[in-house]
């Protein structure tokens, strides 16, 4: 019996670190101006590029905000729920591999 150990393979490459896609979901309550003001204050998104995640999720019932790495993506994800409620919007996003 041998005392060495097999590698464990992954899919992940050396030295990356796993993605994560941060998904903004349309609602019929949340308004477009808050979605925009969250993308801008949460997410440090330009006006133009904060109205075309807007519209995207508006149009196609959801949108893709950003990619970061896991902890980022739920610290997001904790922010935007957050605020949402406090300002009493059911506004959801949700966390995916990229």
């Amino acid at each position: 019996m041998s005392d060495k150990k097999e590698p464990v393979k992954t899919d992940v490459k050396p030295g990356t670190i796993p993605m994560f896609k941060v998904l903004m979901h349309n609602d019929d309550t949340t308004t477009m101006d808050f979605v925009i003001a969250v993308l801008s204050q949460i997410f440090r998104k330009d006006q133009q590029s904060a109205m075309a995640i807007m519209m995207e999720v508006h149009e196609k019932g959801v949108g893709l905000v950003v990619i970061e790495p896991y902890e980022r993506a739920e610290f997001h994800h904790d922010q935007v729920v957050s605020l949402a409620r406090g300002q009493g919007f059911p506004l959801s996003v949700s966390v995916e591999p990229a």
